[in-house]
């Protein structure tokens, strides 16, 4: 510190921590209209077929960004589509392009769900905030904004492959919504950072737990969707996502602070096995 700097109070810092933003994403649940579908002749569902499955091939090999097909058990639905791209317009452009090909004709959305890859920088908040609260720097001012962006962009750099993921091509995927409760009792937003940053701590100990066996992508949809954030698990191995997430709600930020939204569980399945799926 140099002399004459003021240092900034502990309590006038933002309470948002910082967080990184890469691909946009987007869930499709659908439910195939199967009184419809098998009214068809089997050489039009055979040519319907076809065209889904070079766009949906395309799709699942597209080098900006991948897409995955699931078949989903229980009643919320048939299909789900994940897709990872660089921007919404992009994931704006795969809506549409799938919406015209004829095999929409036969598909009736039950759900979607719209969010970003998000990863929380607890530890580097901490740092840079207490860096420039130690040289007077107050929060906000353009000296401010200007240290954080350059600690964003090499950050950036570093995460790109976290934040830019390729779709795990697992047999199984897990998704479902979740909040962070913020009522009257229990209010996640009104506890200080330094408490938040060592329950999400504790709570990533147990993830990396499961590094080996199951792949785990957050997404943020906080102004995008519904709920807060969104979680995608990847795993060849359905039992996983059971015991990692039964684990997870012993902690204390998931026991007294998570609320979760419905769960979709699907089977992957490639362009290239489409027909079977569709099989009448």
């Amino acid at each position: 510190m140099s002399s004459g700097t003021v240092p900034i109070a502990a309590e006038s810092l933002p309470a948002v921590p910082l967080t990184l933003e890469g691909a946009s994403v987007l869930h499709q649940m659908m439910r195939i209209r199967w009184a419809a579908w098998k009214a068809e002749p089997a050489d039009r569902r055979a040519s319907i077929v076809a065209e889904a499955a070079r766009e949906l091939a395309a799709m699942e090999e597209n080098p900006s960004g991948q897409s995955g097909l699931f078949s989903l058990l229980g009643h919320k639905g048939d299909l789900m589509l994940i897709h990872f791209r660089p921007s919404f317009e992009d994931l704006n452009e795969v809506e549409f392009r799938l919406a015209r090909l004829a095999l929409f004709d036969y598909l009736e959305p039950t759900s979607s769900y719209v969010s970003v890859v998000e990863l929380g920088l607890y530890d580097s908040t901490a740092k840079i905030y207490k860096s420039l609260a130690d040289r007077g720097i107050a929060p906000h001012t353009p000296e401010w904004k200007a240290e954080i962006e350059e600690t964003l962009v090499r950050q950036r750099a570093a995460m790109r492959p976290r934040l830019f993921p390729e779709t795990p091509k697992t047999r199984y995927a897990c998704f479902y919504p979740m909040d962070r409760k913020r009522g009257e009792d229990k209010n996640w937003y009104q506890l200080p950072m330094a408490e938040r940053r060592r329950q999400m701590e504790e709570h990533g100990l147990i993830g990396r737990r499961y590094a080996g066996d199951v792949r785990q992508i957050i997404t943020g949809s906080i102004g995008f969707d519904d709920w807060e954030w969104g979680v995608d698990l990847f795993s060849d191995d359905a039992l996983v996502f059971k015991k990692l997430i039964y684990e997870m709600r012993f902690d204390q930020v998931s026991a007294v602070y998570a609320l979760f939204g419905s769960f979709y569980l699907g089977v992957r399945r490639p362009a290239a096995e489409l027909d079977k799926l569709l099989a009448v």
